[in-house]
């Protein structure tokens, strides 16, 4: 964010200099490129981070370790992959959250938060795997609260509706799976 800034301000005193002294109006085949350049660094720095637009990023998370199964042929890191893509597309952040377990799951050894957000192709800070000893739902539900955003899962969390209320309510869960080799999801199709 800095880079872009600094460019814009050096390109801009280029461009003084060059209008305001006839003897250097070169630099002025410089400094209007730099300026344009840097004015699209900063916007697509901003856009990236939702300020140009001014939208809200809509979080949501995803119990991996249920989602994973949900071809029903064992489990199957695809299956997670084609859900946040589809969330992505429907102007979602998805964030996924798994049993310490997943890795040996998915390939018979441990696999943590960096080694299957890249197999996800999401960044690690959206992808936890919870410690051994910890129970993924708590995180999950707690996540969820913490960014006021759904769940997508097929786990109805009865054991915790007491202390999460939420769980109840309709659309706070999102289910899924498939259906005839095609991925669904009861979440609305909107606009993000």
């Amino acid at each position: 964010m800095v880079a872009p800034i600094i460019l814009l301000l050096l390109s801009c005193v280029g461009l003084l200099v060059g209008l305001l002294l006839p003897g250097l109006s070169d630099l002025l085949l410089l400094a209007v490129p730099c300026a344009v350049a840097s004015l699209i660094l900063l916007f697509v720095h901003l856009w990236r981070r939702g300020v140009a637009t001014g939208v809200k990023k809509r979080w949501i998370v995803l119990d991996g370790s249920n989602i994973m199964h949900w071809k029903g042929n064992g489990a199957d890191l695809a299956t997670v992959r084609e859900v946040t893509r589809r969330l992505g597309e429907m102007g979602y952040v998805p964030c996924v959250v798994f049993d310490a377990n997943a890795g040996y799951k998915l390939n018979n050894r441990y696999q943590d938060d960096a080694e299957l957000a890249k197999r996800l192709g999401l960044p690690s800070a959206r992808v936890l795997v919870v410690a051994k000893g910890t129970i993924a739902d708590e995180i999950i539900l707690s996540a969820a609260r913490d960014q006021n955003a759904r769940i997508v899962t097929n786990d109805r969390f009865r054991d915790w509706a007491d202390q999460h209320p939420e769980v109840e309510e309709e659309g706070h869960l999102v289910r899924g799976g498939y259906r005839s080799g095609r991925l669904w999801l009861n979440l609305p199709d909107e606009a993000p």
